[in-house]
């Protein structure tokens, strides 16, 4: 435990009757820092968060938010501000009495109530809005008022609960900027709950991601991307999804053999001869080239193009999926030469499922 943590979760359990949602959380959270937690639907991400609100009860374990325990305390004496994807704001209220409410709720005094607002709205660009109501504004505009009234409250976190769930893409994009650079801003404490993975990734300094109510692997977000601790933390992190391949090592150990492929791909560390693997090939490290000269020939069923870069589809079993910065000269039918660098191989055993390393020895 460090002295600067501003959330602790140690042990924690939560169940439902016979429905076990979370299963001995262990979760460390600085203060200042911004963490995200990603998953499937299911997984617990949202009950994790709602139990550090206080709006769940933990079956298990030892909660603490700036060094105090917290196992049983009402959310109204957390001190946490909680964002909805819903935004939850008050229709018959204008801006500035949305962002006022629980000041005035708590009967301070007038001036100090319209201080705060307008500080709060110059943080979130909302000077121009705080006589409006809600249904004047944008969606994205509504989110602001949703998180300005989170931090009129000076938290010692901030819960953010698919916040951006209701937009459409292009202001996603911009509001996921909006919310790293107002907690860079505000030197935050920030939860995160999101089931994209790629604003998990663009937002976070720590990534924490869930399966069935466990923690399968949580690190900075790059860490997850080049060290996946199993199969199932590869295939949720990168976007287009990892390829998956069953193979077998070479006679030499240093190498593998792609079943279905009639393909063999060098790799980086010696294995057990003949042992069987499940291969992971991220879609954005296979490299398209001439057949004669490519570890892998395949035939290409689709290919589509988005301006800035081309996905293609092998007509192969098992299908691959590579991902190429910028146009291509393939269409449907070809055949092309597909190779990757032996360090960007990732390995899984077939049956755990972890992710495996050099042997003993040979590292």
């Amino acid at each position: 435990m460090t002295s600067m943590a501003q959330i602790e979760l140690e042990h924690v359990d939560k169940h439902y009757g016979q429905f076990h949602a979370l299963k001995d959380i262990n979760l460390t959270i600085p203060k200042g820092s911004f963490v995200a937690l990603v998953g499937p639907s299911g997984c617990g991400k949202s009950t994790l968060l709602r139990s550090l609100a206080g709006l769940e009860s933990i079956s298990g374990g030892t909660m603490k938010i700036a060094g105090e325990r917290m196992n049983g305390v009402p959310p109204r004496r957390r001190d946490v501000a909680m964002v909805f994807q819903s935004y939850a704001l008050y229709p018959h209220m204008t801006v500035r009495e949305n962002l006022t409410y629980s000041m005035r709720l708590n009967r301070r005094p007038k001036e100090e109530c319209e201080k705060a607002a307008k500080d709060v709205a110059a943080i979130t660009g909302l000077d121009e809005l705080l006589d409006r109501y809600p249904r004047q504004l944008s969606g994205g505009q509504r989110q602001r008022v949703a998180m300005g009234r989170a931090i009129i409250r000076d938290p010692k976190a901030f819960l953010f609960d698919e916040p951006l769930s209701n937009l459409d893409a292009a202001l996603r994009v911009h509001m996921r900027k909006e919310i790293r650079s107002l907690h860079d801003r505000l030197r935050a404490t920030s939860v995160y709950v999101t089931h994209d993975q790629v604003e998990a990734m663009t937002m976070a300094d720590h990534v924490v991601v869930l399966r069935d109510g466990i923690i399968e692997q949580q690190g900075a977000p790059l860490e997850l991307y080049d060290h996946p601790a199993n199969r199932f933390v590869a295939g949720f992190i990168g976007s287009p999804a990892m390829n998956f391949i069953d193979a077998a090592v070479s006679e030499t150990g240093d190498a593998i053999v792609l079943e279905g492929l009639d393909a063999v791909l060098p790799i980086d560390r010696r294995l057990q001869p003949g042992r069987q693997v499940k291969a992971g090939l991220r879609p954005e490290h296979l490299r398209l080239g001439a057949p004669e000269n490519s570890s892998i020939r395949l035939e290409i069923a689709v290919v589509e193009f988005t301006g800035a870069a081309s996905y293609l589809s092998s007509a192969t079993d098992p299908e691959l999926t590579i991902f190429h910065a910028g146009r291509v000269e393939v269409k449907s039918g070809e055949v092309v030469g597909v190779s990757i660098a032996p360090e960007l191989v990732h390995l899984f055993d077939p049956v755990t499922e972890e992710r495996i390393l050099a042997q003993s020895g040979s590292e």
